[in-house]
């Protein structure tokens, strides 16, 4: 249908354009930063709160609407619109935007930052209307446009402080990765043009997927928005952006634009039906590779914004293998495992937008208070933070998959999808066997990194003095994390709230759920069993913090120091470091994470003043990537020569060039 009047497809334009300019006032030099970083907060809010509103409707409606814009270029008419999956992947794009741009106030106000905020702020609204302009897309030309302008602002606001080598760095290797990764979609959609004639994106299941022509479209559009995601091995520019952009930055990119990568993934994939049986088997396997081995990464990193970033990484391939599963459910002929896996994976994207924004978040409220995101140079940051420690543990429950948070609920849509498809037969029920353990792995992996997380930088005492002051935020910093937290423990609780509106979005990334004779999700999942075992565990816990807090009261009263293993003068370098908590782990995983350990050995009985220090690299860039480009680089030396720099030799080569072309043509 066209949409008229204010439809919620209407507001949802207003929104994106609102969000998109709400940094103009920034760019303006007689607007004082101050009074614009006011302005464009509130218009950010604006924005958020109307397309949060608009997107529910969408979903609970389940309507459709289309808006052609025309113009003069030579691809058809421009076409808009929103159905019920693109207005799942904009709940949490307004959301996480909305509750960026408060926190920024205090987190990155005007006054303190003079030299950068106008281009932060302007490129965070940017941004942000550009993630929504993606998703709102139905042609491939439009898409390309708001893909473009958003990994533009992308790589403005993680160059923010490119005062610094490390950002300039970072900005550089995203850069240069996000433009390799639209080169794939720059071979997507001209395929998928040769394929159906047309720019605008085809109907859902209307393409065969049995061709070659399908496999490339596939292919490339797996590479493509991949990249984006940061599935592994295309992750490598993931960890140095998030860790060197602001934390606020850092939230939005985890939670959203990474999403765009998979809502790109699950849209192309509408287009198909027949998928063939190696389209899901190599999703799902590179979703267990994402999701172990980004785990893994995460368990070996000092830097606190760098390790949530690996994450990031482990949670995209839990996404994968929810989508590989609902694909290898449309081989077999299994509705329950499409709808299962496809609900798992967007519920998770939903999900992990909200308890890795507030875990980004958290961490920048450390770092605000601190001064450093280096965790062996914190401690005790609970006694002076109290919320932000209360609100990051939330976060960090709910990212290992634990009751009765969000991350719990997602998870186990995924496992039962693996259950259903272990009762097949061949290679499908293989590999989805294969993956169920996987994702037990990952789970168990990440309570050990967030124990090892939590109780270095939120308890003990401080193992700096340097880094031992600061204060809590205020409220603006600490209600988008409370809004947040909120919303892991409502999703948590109350899963049967979102069950239609999933459902919606499932069928439309997957509607050969129907004609399969799927059952809804409401029969496939025990949703209010869900409820209730959450509800009385949350009771038991609390009766459990009450009776503890009585016995405190209680118990004599008295002071003394922390048994410290016999030692006569302990020290807070003597507590459990990131590197000796995690070096078993470190250890059993080091032919993946090949950890470099520098140290010097003790000898004699009065030894020398010796030093330890552990790193673990990049190893899929540092150990791969880099050491096939040089290499590349140099068999390549001879051919460097022909750019030269002379400027009738270029043309000569656009000479040559156009008459092989025409030979080629015309003999």
């Amino acid at each position: 249908m066209t949409g008229e009047g204010f439809s919620p497809g209407t507001i949802l334009i207003i929104a994106t354009i609102c969000a998109g300019l709400s940094g103009l006032p920034m760019i303006l030099p007689r607007v004082p930063a101050a009074k614009g970083q006011v302005i464009a907060i509130f218009f950010m809010l604006v924005a958020s709160l109307a397309g949060i509103s608009a997107a529910i409707t969408v979903l609970v409606t389940g309507q459709t609407e289309q808006f052609i814009l025309l113009w003069t270029l030579p691809f058809g008419n421009c076409l808009f619109g929103v159905d019920p999956l693109s207005a799942w992947f904009l709940l949490p794009i307004f959301l996480i935007s909305g509750c960026a741009a408060l926190y920024a106030r205090t987190y990155w106000h005007a006054d303190h930052y003079p030299a950068n905020i106008r281009k932060m702020t302007f490129f965070s609204g940017m941004m942000a209307g550009a993630m929504s302009g993606v998703a709102l897309a139905r042609d491939g030309v439009s898409f390309l446009f708001a893909w473009e302008i958003m990994a533009l602002a992308a790589y403005f606001l993680i160059s923010t402080e490119d005062e610094k080598q490390e950002v300039n760095e970072a900005g550089t290797l995203y850069m240069i990765t996000t433009h390799i990764g639209t080169l794939g979609l720059f071979a997507l959609f001209p395929l998928l043009n040769l394929c159906t004639g047309s720019w605008l994106f085809p109907t859902a299941g209307s393409i065969e997927a049995s061709s070659p022509l399908a496999a490339a479209l596939f292919l490339t559009a797996l590479f493509g928005f991949g990249m984006k995601a940061g599935i592994m091995p295309f992750h490598i520019w993931l960890p140095s952006a998030h860790a060197n952009a602001p934390s606020h930055v850092s939230a939005v990119m985890s939670g959203v634009i990474l999403k765009i990568g998979i809502y790109g993934l699950v849209r192309a994939l509408s287009f198909f039906h027949g998928v063939p049986l190696w389209w899901g088997c190599l999703v799902l396997f590179l979703g267990i590779v994402s999701g172990v081995a980004g785990v893994a990464f995460a368990i070996g990193q000092h830097d606190l914004k760098r390790l949530l970033a690996y994450h990031s990484i482990e949670n995209i391939g839990i996404i994968f293998m929810g989508i590989g599963v609902a694909l290898i459910g449309q081989t077999t002929g299994s509705s329950a495992m499409m709808l299962l896996g496809m609900a798992g994976a967007l519920l998770h994207v939903l999900n992990h937008a909200t308890f890795k924004a507030l875990l980004f978040l958290g961490a920048g409220s450390v770092i605000h208070a601190s001064g450093t995101r280096e965790i062996d140079l914190l401690g005790g940051v609970a006694r002076r933070l109290p919320y932000t420690a209360l609100l990051f543990g939330v976060g960090a429950v709910a990212i290992c998959g634990l009751p009765p948070l969000n991350g719990f609920v997602s998870e186990l849509l995924i496992y039962l999808g693996f259950f259903r498809g272990i009762q097949g037969t061949g290679i499908a029920a293989a590999a989805v066997a294969l993956a169920a353990p996987a994702l037990a792995m990952v789970g168990g992996l990440a309570v050990a990194c967030f124990v090892k997380v939590y109780g270095t930088v939120f308890l003990g005492v401080p193992r700096s003095e340097d880094h031992a002051g600061g204060h809590e935020a205020d409220w603006k910093m600490l209600l988008p994390m409370s809004l947040l937290a909120a919303l892991c423990i409502i999703i948590g609780l109350a899963p049967s709230i979102f069950k239609e509106l999933l459902q919606r979005a499932s069928l439309v990334a997957l509607p050969s759920i129907i004609p399969a004779g799927g059952q809804s999700l409401a029969e496939l999942v025990p949703l209010p069993m869900i409820t209730i075992m959450g509800v009385t565990l949350l009771a038991l816990l609390t009766l459990l913090l009450l009776w503890y807090r009585y016995r405190l009261t209680a118990a004599p009263i008295g002071e003394t120091v922390t048994w410290g293993c016999g030692y006569q003068r302990p020290m807070p370098q003597m507590q459990y470091s990131a590197s000796s908590f995690a070096g078993m782990l470190t250890d059993i995983f080091a032919f993946v994470l090949k950890p470099q350990i520098h140290k010097t050995d003790v000898v004699g009985i009065f030894p020398r003043r010796s030093r330890f220090h552990s790193h673990v690299p990049e190893s899929v860039l540092e150990l791969v990537y880099i050491p096939a480009l040089e290499r590349l680089y140099r068999r390549f030396i001879p051919i460097r020569r022909l750019q030269n720099g002379i400027l009738q030799q270029y043309i000569l080569y656009y000479l040559i060039t156009l008459i092989v072309l025409f030979l080629s043509v015309y003999l």
